[in-house]
Formats: C-alpha cells, structure tokens, sequence
C-alpha cells in the first residue's frame, strides 16, 4: 500500500484515466430519436463560425464505442470520464417531454462495457449541448426559472436509469465558458453577443450573468435531488467541473497588478465556485463591478445551495497566465475583472513553453499552486477532470509524425509530478486525474485542426492510432505511486 509520504505521493487508490464529451466524438446526430443541440445548429451557421466543421460525423464514437473502449484498456485507464447527450436522451429536453430509449440503451450499453473492463465511469451531465428545442422554446438557459426544472428532470432520468451502475456524477462542465463563450463573446453555441460582428443577436452586458445564474441554479438542484432522493440507494459522488486559469501578476512590484490577478481569479473560477462550495453569494469584486447586472440570490436559492452540499471539485486546467490592471472603470461589457491578460510578464519572461495553440503554454509550477489555491479556498477533495495540450505543429503532422508526441510527453510528465507535489508538500487533497482527451475530436469553434488526442484520429478512414503519450501514461502513474 503506498503512503503519502514525499517519496510516494499518489495513494494507491488515486483514479487515472481519460475524458471526452458528448457532441465532440459522437456523431450519428440524427439516429435513434436523438434531437438537435444548440451545437448542430451552431456548427451548420452560413457563413460558418466553426472553421466549415461539425459534429455530424465527429469521431463515430457512437459506432465504434467498443473500439475505443479496447483502447482505454490498452492504455491501463482505472477510470473513463464521458458526457451524455440531453438532447438523446430527451430530444425536446423540457420536463414534461418524452424520454428517447433508444439513448437510454446507447448510454446503459457504454456504461456496461466499460463496467466489464473494470474502469470506472464518470459521467458528466451537461457538456455544453442544451436542446435547441429549449432554446426555441424559452430562450434556454436565458431563463433562469424554466432551465433548472428541465435540467433537473434530465438529471433524475439520468441517475434512475445508469445510478444502479454510476456512481461518479458531474453536473456542469466549465460553467464559465458555457456564459461567457456561449453569451458574451459568441465564439461558442448559441453564438449570441452584442460585440461580436458575427452575432445577430444577444447582449453582452447582461446575458452572460443572466446564464450564470441559471447554470448554478440548475446544478444546484441537480445535486440536492441526488443528496434527497438517490444517494443513499446508490451511495455515490456528485460534484461539478470548473475550469479557470492561475493568475500572477504582470508587474510583480505593482501590488495593483496582485490585486488584478487575484481579482481575475475571483472572475474565472469565484463566480461559481463561491454558491456551489460554499452556498456564498458571488465574489465582493464582481458585485462592485457589475452591480445590478449580476443576478441576486434569494434566500430559497441559498436554501438550495445549502441542500446541494456535494463531494468534490471537478478541475479542468491547462494553462496559466498574467494578469495587469486596467486604469478606469471596467466597460459594461468587461468580463474578465477589469484586467488584461498576458503570456509573457513586465521583464518579458513567458509564463511558460508554447504549445500548438495560441492560448496553451505550458504551466506545471503554476498548476501546482492553482491545486493549493482551490483546495484551500473551497476545502473539497479536488479531481483533475481535464489536462492537456497539443503539440507544436500538430495539427500540420501526419500520423507518423503525431505518434511521436514528446512535448505531450513532457507535459503530462510535468503535470502529473505538480499534482504529486501538491499533495505531498502543500498538503492538497487531490483524488484523481483525467487526461484531455481521448482521441483527436472536434474541437468546439476551432474544428479538427487543433489536436488535443492521445490518439491519433484519422478524420477521412475514422482509423485510430495510439500516440506514445497514449502507452507511457500508465507508467506514469506507477512512477508515482510506487515504493521508493
């Protein structure tokens, strides 16, 4: 039995394994009663907003789930973290509508075959892909009353139906990019922005907070039904997953600076992290700044955060940066804390080596003190949910040269040693850690060019081919986990 001690930092149970979501590798959009998601509209927008592509065909996960479950097995996975579609398991996703069983019997299908191969499932409930039928119906999650009774309907199908096998629940993923990627930026479905050329409609100043609200809401309920009404059948764990960058300062004499970074901080992760850890309002930065834009807390909604108390942090990280104060009052449609962000400091130093996409540099010191930071502040077991990165030049290689993945490597290896370190020396309690991603898939607005796999996808054959990532990262963990 390995200990904690600085020799053997990961305990012998610590879960490791791989993730993906739903709409990026599925396909068959339009088989066995599955109904459209604001994605399958977003991805088919003229002129296109997601580089000509979309999840139609994506990786044909939903043909060849076995397949790629071999793989996980090759690769010696303990746990596989997937999302489910809403929208195939109740096509027009209100609460009073038709549960398709035919997505019952996909998903109860996966879960049992990864249940025979003896990895753990972890479901996340909501990665991104709302009905469009509850778009059109009520504006979505523009409807802070309506979204989390239908959320929370879906979410009780789901633990009815797979909780007898499941036992590992995330209700949101990245809550913060959903609002403000989906409402204020539009960069991300249902595209709605109010300073984006792109957008036809939407507001900026107000929509994102608006969402905000209904996205912890709904989790909120999702979780105090499971506290009520299942966890003492299933005996399970819920909790959600947050991503949110670590912040230094820019000029680390300007104090302004500190407070910039913390205060981008509380904007990034604070936002949600204060109700669902703590059933506390919104950080004190964010009600100076947006005032009456940020939706308030009644009293019932603080009862049910209350009720929603869950077990874990879900943490998805994967980069770090600087952050500068702004002089003046932010803009009305400012989201970020009244900050701007930078790869490189005041005395030009990088926060960290480039990655092969813009905005990935890899930053292992500063997750280590992301870990701390979160674990202290929000007192939860933390679950890494997502880590990753693609290569420099990836998405220009050809399967040969893709297999050969050594700043992956690196990556992983660096990542996985910060979450060692944080346990053992910073006394932070993380649990489990989940690679981003899988396989090659699409990746949101930015299509299939960004490459983020384990495995290579061949996106014309739909051939999958193990990168050297993929085999080393079980050795990896042993690595930590065994005896000096």
């Amino acid at each position: 039995m390995a200990t904690d001690s600085p020799a053997n930092p990961l305990p012998s149970d610590f879960e490791w394994g791989f993730a993906t979501a739903a709409y990026q590798i599925e396909g068959a959009v339009n088989e066995d009663g599955r109904g459209k998601s604001i994605w399958d509209t977003f991805c088919h927008l003229e002129p296109t907003r997601t580089k000509g592509d979309s999840g139609d065909i994506a990786c044909d996960h939903y043909h060849r789930f076995e397949e790629d479950f071999d793989l996980l097995s090759k690769y010696g996975a303990k746990a596989y973290r997937f999302s489910i579609s809403w929208s195939r398991i109740i096509p027009m996703g209100g609460r009073n509508d038709a549960v398709n069983e035919k997505g019952i019997a996909f998903y109860s299908q996966m879960i049992d075959s990864l249940l025979k191969r003896n990895i753990v499932p972890w479901v996340t409930l909501y990665h991104w892909d709302l009905p469009q039928a509850l778009h059109d119906r009520y504006g979505g999650w523009l409807n802070v009353e309506e979204s989390q009774l239908d959320f929370e309907r879906f979410a009780k199908v789901c633990y009815e139906r797979f909780g007898d096998r499941v036992k590992n629940w995330i209700t949101l993923n990245e809550p913060w990019i959903v609002s403000i990627f989906g409402y204020a930026t539009g960069g991300n479905a249902p595209g709605r922005s109010s300073i984006n050329p792109q957008s036809t409609e939407g507001n900026s100043a107000t929509e994102p907070w608006i969402v905000g609200k209904a996205l912890i809401m709904s989790h909120a309920r999702a979780v105090a039904l499971y506290n009520k009404e299942f966890r003492a059948a299933q005996n399970g764990r819920i909790g959600i997953s947050l991503n949110g960058d670590f912040y230094e300062p820019w000029d680390a004499q300007d104090e302004r600076d500190h407070q910039a970074a913390e205060r981008r901080m509380e904007f990034h992760i604070g936002w949600f992290a204060n109700p669902v850890c703590l059933a506390q309002d919104y950080p004190t930065c964010m009600r100076e700044q947006l005032g009456d834009r940020l939706p308030e807390f009644t009293e019932a909604d603080f009862a049910l955060l209350r009720e929603a108390e869950m077990d874990f942090y879900g943490m998805n990280y994967y980069t770090s940066q600087f952050a500068r104060h702004r002089d003046g009052p932010a803009s009305e449609t400012d989201c970020l804390g009244n900050v701007e962000e930078f790869q490189e400091n005041k005395e030009g130093l990088s926060v960290g080596e480039p990655s092969g996409v813009h905005w990935l540099r890899s930053t292992p010191k500063l997750f280590r003190k992301h870990l701390t930071r979160v674990y202290r502040k929000y007192g939860k077991p933390i679950y890494v949910t997502e880590n990753g990165c693609p290569c420099p030049g990836e998405d220009k290689m050809t399967v040969e040269e893709a297999v050969n993945d050594t700043y992956r490597i690196r990556y992983f290896e660096d990542h996985i040693d910060a979450v060692a370190l944080a346990r053992s020396e910073d006394g932070s309690d993380i649990k489990g850690y989940f690679a981003w991603s899988l396989m090659d898939n699409l990746e949101w607005s930015d299509g299939y060019g960004v490459r983020f796999g384990v495995t290579f996808t061949d996106y014309n054959t739909l051939a999958r081919t193990p990168k050297q990532s993929a085999l080393l990262l079980k050795g990896m963990f042993e690595k930590q986990m065994a005896p000096s």
